[in-house]
């Protein structure tokens, strides 16, 4: 019997906003391979107004910004990933597999050990 799903997702908060959650680390991840913020946002499925709003939030809650874009010209603009935003994110992934090693503690043990495989289909007897 395999033990139930755990999913753990961080979100690190800059008052009201979230300064970084696993959509923003994917979307800077996506910056980094295509070098541009429009091809970031088709590969990720989102509209390009969605994409730059987020890095507009990443880059006004760190001390420094996680994105610098290029303006486009007769030689294209573009975007990349600061080497902040490359410690950011880096660190962030770090912080998603240590508490991802959650799954192996006795807390999720005893957990998992008290849950059912699936639910009853009703709570009347």
């Amino acid at each position: 019997m395999e033990p139930p799903a755990l999913k753990i997702r961080i979100q690190l908060y800059c008052g009201a906003e979230i300064a970084m959650g696993p959509g923003k680390a994917d979307l800077l991840d996506a910056i980094a391979d295509h070098g541009s913020i429009s091809a970031a946002a088709r590969t990720m499925g989102m509209s390009y107004r969605r994409a730059w709003l987020l890095v507009d939030v990443m880059n006004r809650c760190w001390q420094n910004p996680l994105v610098e874009t290029t303006p486009g010209s007769a030689h294209g603009g573009g975007a990349r990933v600061t080497a902040f935003g490359d410690t950011v994110l880096r660190q962030y992934r770090n912080l998603q597999n240590e508490l991802g090693t959650a799954a192996h503690g006795k807390s999720y043990s005893s957990l998992s050990a008290a849950m059912l495989d699936e639910p009853k289909a009703s709570q009347k007897k």
